[in-house]
């Protein structure tokens, strides 16, 4: 599952991170936490990102798909992201963003979290 997930995914995370800096991707990364998330609870659930992934250009992926996204990022076990878990994976799932800068994420974590990996 996650190949086809990868497969269908544009990364464009090295982009926006060679235009915007560690800071300013992580500020898109939680505007798009923000467009996501389910606004009673605070964090994104499936039923949320099912809802608004078409917003971010989603829309083609199955529902098993969205499970696994949500499911592969929640580390605490709740079964939805918080922001921090977001972030996480959205860096996860951008292989040459996690190659070419693992000090960037680190970096941004840290400043943005208080967070180091």
């Amino acid at each position: 599952m996650a190949t086809s997930r990868k497969s269908n995914f544009n990364d464009f995370l090295p982009l926006m991170a060679e235009k915007l800096g560690g800071d300013g991707l992580i500020g898109e990364l939680c505007k798009g936490f923000q467009l996501l998330m389910d606004r009673d609870k605070g964090v994104i659930t499936f039923e949320s990102l099912k809802k608004n992934s078409a917003l971010l250009g989603l829309q083609d992926l199955s529902d098993d798909d969205l499970k696994g996204m949500v499911k592969e990022g929640d580390f605490d076990g709740d079964g939805a992201l918080n922001q921090m878990e977001f972030c996480v994976l959205m860096f996860r799932l951008s292989p040459e963003l996690m190659e070419q800068s693992q000090f960037l994420l680190d970096e941004a974590l840290h400043q943005e979290f208080n967070f180091s990996l």
